[in-house]
């Protein structure tokens, strides 16, 4: 099975998305014998080793938020890789100028064209003064997947969604998986907080992720302040982006920036509380990186959030733009070390559902249906 995978953004900056695919990629070699071409922007500090064989497409830095890169198509030297490799499977990953030229190349060929969702790119557009072009960008969303003879995506309901839009039911889930040997309670460590000058009656609220504006971070720093006047409180902040210096705001933050391997593990388990107002997930990784961890999660009411938190077990849902409700679940929490306990440790538990591998099966069987049929 040879697979040409396209990304706006294979191993360049780490993100939930691209480490989904490269995982998916290491299981298709691995397991499967497949091989695979990934065809994306590259620089000259990736984030990571890549999985499978990288073949660089020219692309540009993005306006207002350059630390990304938009590929410009199917440049002359992925066109050469492509005709040599010549692809049984095109998957595409980004609805982006790349996205779009490769379905155009595989339909030509007839070649099985599968679409992945990764993110809710029209709900980036209002944090950035863009919303007047989300029914613009809607509609180019709905072409790109009703292109694809497959589309796949993290959760349940998203997948429903997207089977509706098309109307002919070609979707379905490819799930997401966890390491829980790196993120698991047995990494907290309280010596190490007081390092920090975190008090061992404070209770520590964790903000995980990268630091831009559509994760929610004004919903966080404002729900943070409020119950800061209630509770004995204070933010950890892991991750490292352009938003950074909003965190300046809020009095008694500690920002660890991006943090990799066992430091990651213990910055996740050492806090108390994990808070996530971010609406623009497909599925949002660090929630179930914080579960695995023994944290109870308090997130946003969307799909993402839905299909990993069982409100009043594992976490609570919260209107997303509600400050103050995220504020007083906070409070709650905080005021009630029991309760924390018990609902990091079902988060825990509930972690264990979810496998890269397993994963990586629902995409490998969707290619091979395809396949078998010709």
């Amino acid at each position: 099975m040879r697979v040409a995978l396209f990304s706006g953004n294979y191993n360049y900056l780490r993100e939930g998305a691209n480490r989904a695919l490269n995982r998916l990629v290491d299981y298709l070699e691995r397991d499967c014998g497949a091989q695979v071409h990934a065809y994306s922007p590259v620089t000259d500090t990736p984030a990571f080793e890549p999985a499978g064989t990288l073949v660089p497409v020219r692309s540009v830095a993005l306006p207002k938020r350059s630390e990304f890169r938009l590929a410009l198509g199917l440049d002359r030297r992925a066109r050469a890789d492509l005709a040599a490799f010549d692809p049984q499977i095109v998957h595409v990953s980004t609805p982006d100028i790349l996205g779009v030229r490769a379905q155009t190349w595989a339909i030509e060929r007839s070649i099985p064209v599968v679409a992945s969702m990764h993110t809710l790119f029209e709900t980036y557009l209002d944090y950035y003064g863009l919303g007047w072009l989300r029914p613009a960008a809607e509609a180019h969303l709905r072409r790109f997947y009703r292109r694809a003879d497959h589309v796949l995506a993290p959760t349940e309901e998203l997948a429903q969604g997207l089977a509706a839009m098309r109307g002919d039911g070609a979707a379905s889930v490819w799930s997401r998986g966890i390491d829980r040997e790196g993120f698991d309670p047995r990494h907290r460590d309280m010596a190490w907080r007081q390092s920090l000058g975190i008090a061992d009656d404070e209770v520590v609220v964790l903000f995980f992720g990268r630091l831009v504006l559509e994760k929610g971070i004004d919903v966080f720093l404002q729900a943070m302040r409020e119950a800061g006047s209630r509770a004995n409180v204070r933010a950890l902040v892991v991750g490292e982006g352009p938003a950074r210096e909003l965190f300046d705001r809020l009095e008694g933050a500690v920002l660890l920036g991006h943090c990799e391997g066992d430091a990651l593990g213990r910055a996740v388990a050492s806090a108390d509380i994990m808070l996530t107002p971010s609406t623009t997930e497909t599925f949002g990784q660090v929630i179930l990186e914080s579960m695995a961890s023994g944290l109870p999660v308090i997130s946003a009411d969307a799909a993402n959030a839905r299909a990993l938190i069982e409100p009043g077990v594992t976490g609570f849902l919260c209107e997303p733009r509600d400050a103050t409700g995220y504020a007083d679940v906070v409070v709650t929490l905080a005021g009630d070390r029991a309760r924390r306990m018990a609902m990091g440790a079902a988060a825990r538990e509930a972690s264990a559902a979810y496998s890269w591998d397993a994963a990586s099966e629902q995409v490998a069987s969707v290619y091979r249906t395809l396949l078998q049929r010709g």
